[in-house]
């Protein structure tokens, strides 16, 4: 049996070494993909932050184009962190991206020196910061040299734009290259930031998740919670108002129905051993011995409190995870944490 109660979690967050860096991150962070664009309340955009450091969660994650509109989530970050965090920078880890369309014209995305140099820039502006901790490709570019890539990340540290370098949803045979191309430059690729959940587990599959604890580079997982599918709200129907509901978006409404009778025995699992859902989500990625830490998102404060209480559970016992493995079948055998 595990139990977590949001009311009593209190702060004390673990910080995970980031590969074999001496970077510290949080074992939760913080995603502002969703629910900081110019279309969102600012005021609760601001709070959730706010609490957020409050319970040691010190690393936020953002992208050139988050918002709605794109770069809209850069903007309100840097105001927020301009006027309630300017004291604290020096125990914040800040992380952006760049590569997806960002704007019109021929460089307005895609791997090129051009294009991730113009987007540093920017993103710097937009957050009101003279660095940024971590500096991603957020995807790989077959039409762009991979060398050309490289270069300007590693730019991007030598001009101290950036501490780090990161690399987002690159597949094996790529990300191996791009990583041999940085140390050649002078320059580590210390993070991998890939999708991971129950329901998405390419990572572990394909071999990445074993290579990067080899080569000790960090992994910064996005949508623990599948966006929202490992919530438990998508048990019995589509709720009006969910990212599936909406006609924009990654989530979409097909791919929900897919997967509800996954979801529903999933859920059946979390319940017979008093957990729920989102909980046993979010430590199911937390044992993954690859994992430094796992990106969140948050609607609301109390949303934010609910989720960051997973942290307080112990591992999962391994009979749980043999039980996930049937419900969602993966090829590859796997280590875990505990």
């Amino acid at each position: 049996m595990h139990s977590a109660d949001p009311a009593r979690y209190d702060g004390r967050m673990p910080y995970r070494r980031c590969g074999d860096s001496g970077l510290l991150l949080p074992a939760l962070s913080l995603g502002l993909w969703h629910n900081f664009g110019h279309v969102d309340d600012p005021d609760e955009a601001r709070a959730i932050l706010r609490r957020a450091f409050d319970l040691g969660v010190t690393h936020f994650d953002l992208a050139n184009n988050y918002g709605p509109p794109p770069g809209s989530s850069e903007e309100n970050a840097g105001r927020i962190l301009a006027e309630d965090f300017s004291c604290h920078r020096d125990e914040l880890v800040i992380s952006t991206k760049a590569g997806h369309p960002m704007w019109d014209g021929p460089h307005g995305g895609n791997g090129s020196r051009k294009h991730l140099l113009a987007s540093l820039d920017q993103s710097l502006r937009r957050l009101r910061l003279d660095y940024v901790d971590i500096f991603y490709s957020h995807c790989p570019d077959k039409e762009t040299r991979l060398e050309e890539t490289m270069s300007a990340l590693a730019t991007a540290v030598h001009s101290g734009r950036a501490l780090y370098v990161g690399l987002s949803k690159y597949p094996l045979k790529r990300l191996r290259r791009a990583v041999k191309l940085l140390a050649e430059m002078g320059v580590r690729c210390v993070v991998y930031q890939p999708p991971f959940s129950i329901l998405r587990r390419w990572p572990e599959e394909e071999g990445i998740h074993d290579w990067l604890v080899e080569k000790g580079i960090g992994s910064a997982v996005f949508s623990p919670l599948a966006q929202g599918m490992l919530t438990g709200k998508y048990s019995a129907e589509i709720p009006s108002g969910s990212r599936a509901a909406r006609d924009e978006g990654f989530l979409q409404a097909d791919e929900v129905g897919d997967r509800l009778e996954t979801v529903r025995a999933l859920q059946q699992l979390a319940a017979e051993h008093q957990l729920p859902l989102h909980h046993l989500a979010l430590r199911w990625v937390l044992d993954h011995p690859a994992v430094t830490t796992a990106i969140i998102g948050a609607r609301t404060v109390a949303q934010l409190e609910d989720s960051l209480a997973a942290v307080a559970l112990p591992p999962l016992d391994p009979a749980i995870h043999s039980l996930v493995d049937e419900i969602v079948p993966t090829t590859r055998k796997k280590k875990r944490k505990g």
